[in-house]
């Protein structure tokens, strides 16, 4: 009995095809564990629609990518002097953030990202000038803009790759492809009727792949039910059971992500008020877990084992079986499943 990830694979599918169509030229991405659904898959996936180049993470990502998809590979993390080493064949494009990076690069095939308002890596303005003579000594692929998802103080994402282009442009800098992230299909349609010179590649991972929320499910086995009373001690600690009810080990624990959560910037007085009270009820070990079941979702009985959890179902729900399946609230991108379904 596992974790389990079901898959609508024809609805899944189609929110694809939908992406694919609204942003021609797409570039897919994937990265960490593959959004959920694992490398191997995704490389699969993108196969079979056609793309001809698919973006990873890191270096040790395209390693391992490079056996499961023929066609280019896109390293995401910028290249450092001095980092580990990893064999790669040709078809692997490296992402270089510094001049620097551009001259200890010699031969390679590169994508030069450029600073954005995400301030996070790129070549800033003030170093193109230096990089007409540093690209002599490379393939440029062309150059990239990682664009924020947000923007509190209401500027507009493609004013800013405009910007982008016309420095680019004044430095006489090719401009045959920019690589971007995070704009709609509207914004690159405006770029490219903009500038028809130049193809536009929008790197799409999560849209892609989590875009639509109904083709996917958790799912985690139930394996035993133990009926207890209010009092009785149970676990690796010992606690007291609040009130009657069932524990209820479930499949699904730390090993696969469970208890696991990302930070969230929260935005309003309401999501900020319920952090607050999860953080209290906490302090009293009181978490609730993923886990639903008849139509609720279920506190946590104690801390998740390695590869269970243990729910407390009060007395007045319906008795869980073991065999039956609770749907699990659970991060794609932090969720390691046991098993996946197409159906």
């Amino acid at each position: 009995m596992a974790l389990s990830l079901y898959v609508d694979t024809a609805r899944w599918r189609a929110h694809q095809k939908s992406v694919t169509e609204q942003f021609p030229g797409l570039v897919p991405v994937c990265k960490g564990n593959g959004y959920g659904f694992g490398h191997e898959r995704l490389a699969d996936e993108v196969t079979r629609f056609g793309s001809d180049m698919l973006a990873v993470g890191t270096t040790y990502e395209a390693a391992r990518m490079k056996d499961w998809f023929g066609g280019d590979l896109l390293v995401l993390t910028p290249f450092r002097r001095g980092e580990e080493p990893v064999p790669l064949p040709d078809r692997v494009i490296r992402s270089v953030s510094s001049v620097d990076g551009v001259h200890a690069l010699v031969g390679a095939r590169v994508v030069i990202e450029c600073m954005s308002s995400m301030k996070r890596h790129g070549v800033a303005q003030e170093d193109l000038g230096r990089l007409q003579t540093a690209i002599d000594d490379v393939r440029l692929e062309g150059f990239a803009l990682h664009l924020p998802l947000d923007r509190a103080d209401g500027s507009d994402a493609v004013e800013e790759v405009i910007g982008w282009m016309d420095r680019l442009r004044s430095a006489r800098l090719p401009l045959h492809t920019m690589f971007v992230s995070h704009l709609r299909a509207e914004e690159l349609a405006r770029l490219q009727q903009q500038f028809p010179q130049t193809r536009f590649r929008a790197r799409i991972g999560t849209r892609l792949w989590l875009g639509d929320h109904e083709a996917t499910e958790y799912r985690g086995a139930v394996l035993d039910v133990t009926r207890v009373s209010k009092g009785d001690r149970f676990g690796y600690r010992q606690q007291k059971t609040a009130s009657d009810g069932w524990l209820v080990v479930v499949a699904g624990g730390t090993s696969h992500g469970v208890g696991l959560e990302a930070p969230k910037a929260l935005h309003g007085m309401m999501p900020r008020a319920k952090g607050v009270a999860r953080a209290g009820l906490a302090t009293v070990n009181r978490n609730l877990s993923p886990f639903v079941w008849a139509g609720k979702q279920r506190w946590f009985a104690e801390p998740p084992h390695m590869q269970v959890s243990i729910l407390f179902v009060p007395s007045d729900a319906q008795e869980p079986k073991v065999g039956d399946e609770l749907v699990a609230h659970l991060r794609h991108t932090t969720t390691q499943f046991d098993r996946l379904v197409d159906r």
